[in-house]
């Protein structure tokens, strides 16, 4: 790239980069949980069409995902489910199409007493800012809009379509991202700015999702030697899947991506509820539990294997043996990504321009990194040959208590990310 356009554009990031902040604190005081998204989704619309973007806002339909790869089965209906796109339309387009991806979505933000603010009303201190949503993602979608706007603030656009996207579902599912593929949305490449330290993502770990049901056989507490426990016979299962994480975690299973990480499949049992009374010996419990799975490990097995290890345990109960627990998937069932697996002339070519992006942006080579989470890049890296950048700020206690993003490490991916679209599309005038 011109040395002399590098740096218009590096400066024209810093000077809107206040609005940024500004953006950025609005977005995050929408509580944007899952179901609840319509707001900052509006909020999204709006802030696209205010800058000429044609803005595509449709509500996700099950029965056109449903059978497409990538899908991952839902409980809940999707009448609250509503992705929004903004297109930008190049003349020319003689550089390469991009995919500027985020998510609106957010965890929910627990016992708000135990924030120091709360978590839906943003603050900026000491060079963070601060609530639920802030890093995790809605920096990575204020970076992709402001990005745009750097260049626009040059007399500048894209010479190649450019896709934005603020999708839903991306913390239980990735459905969002799955209906913008099946809506159309392709292109050569496709940027995520996950909040992993302005490192590039070169691999991910694949998530399921799974419901144990049990149940027990009531009766009053004086008497409970005559019943079963639903609540205390869930223990010896989670035991037993904690095996089955030890298992996967041994160094002959691991993608190489994750050789030398010490843990990276981690088994979480996230919710158990059961019981009616206290004073009742319980006659049913659920817990739901997640679990990893690396890059290329097949899912359909590894379902096998969690269900042989709860099927198997369960038999060693007395009670359990005759009321074998029931298994319900839902939510996420997501394959592991590995961009360090795709060997295509358009991953090198990805790879090397957002490498001397951060370099022109930071000083800097580019750090790697394989984590033990998953992402919305699996869809376009897996399912639609297209080559998934993940790179975003630094960022602290995401799904925590006082979640915040690190401002100039935000500055620092916007320019980036600036530097990347005007390499990756090439530019025209506006």
């Amino acid at each position: 790239m011109d040395p002399d356009l590098s740096t218009r554009i590096l400066s024209a990031v810093d000077t809107l980069f206040e609005r940024e902040i500004d953006f950025l604190c609005e977005l995050t005081a929408h509580p944007s949980t899952r179901g609840n998204e319509q707001s900052a989704q509006a909020f999204m619309a709006d802030e696209m069409v205010a800058r000429g973007l044609a803005v595509d806002h449709w509500q996700i339909s099950l029965d056109e995902i449903r059978d497409q790869p990538g899908f991952s089965p839902v409980l809940t209906p999707y009448e609250d489910a509503w992705n929004v796109v903004g297109s930008h339309r190049s003349r020319s387009r003689k550089g390469r199409s991009l995919i500027l991806n985020g998510h609106v979505d957010v965890v929910p933000a627990g016992p708000e007493e135990m924030w120091s603010t709360p978590p839906f009303a943003p603050r900026v201190e000491d060079g963070w800012l601060y609530g639920r949503g802030a890093g995790d993602m809605k920096a990575g979608l204020a970076s992709n809009l402001f990005a745009l706007d750097a260049l626009r603030a040059l007399g500048l656009q894209p010479a190649a379509d450019v896709f934005v996207q603020s999708v839903v579902e991306e913390e239980c599912t990735g459905n969002g991202a799955l209906a913008c593929l099946v809506r159309g949305y392709r292109a050569d490449a496709a940027l995520i700015p996950e909040p992993f330290e302005e490192s590039l993502v070169t691999a991910q770990l694949g998530v399921i999702w799974c419901q144990v049901h049990l149940r027990g056989l009531p009766t009053h507490v004086a008497y409970a030697g005559s019943g079963a426990n639903a609540i205390e016979a869930a223990f010896p299962l989670i035991e037993a899947l904690h095996g089955l994480e030890a298992r996967w975690n041994a160094p002959a299973c691991r993608h190489p991506d994750f050789a030398h990480a010490h843990h990276p499949v981690n088994l979480n049992i996230g919710r158990i509820t059961g019981g009616d009374w206290p004073s009742s010996v319980p006659a049913w419990c659920v817990f739901d539990l997640r679990i990893a799975v690396y890059p290329g490990q097949d899912l359909a097995t590894a379902r096998a294997e969690i269900e042989a290890v709860i099927r198997d345990a369960a038999r060693a109960n007395p009670f359990l043996r005759d009321a074998l627990p029931e298994l319900v998937y839902h939510g996420f069932m997501a394959e592991g990504y590995a961009l360090s697996d795709d060997g295509s002339a358009k991953a090198r070519a990805a790879i090397d321009t957002i490498d001397r992006a951060h370099l022109g942006a930071t000083g800097e080579a580019l750090p790697r990194r394989a984590i033990t989470a998953t992402t919305d890049a699996r869809f376009f890296g897996l399912y639609a040959d297209t080559p998934a950048i993940v790179y975003g700020p630094r960022a602290e206690a995401i799904h925590g208590f006082d979640e915040r993003v690190e401002l100039e490490s935000l500055r620092r991916v916007t320019r980036s990310t600036a530097l990347f679209i005007a390499d990756w599309c090439g530019v025209e005038p506006i």
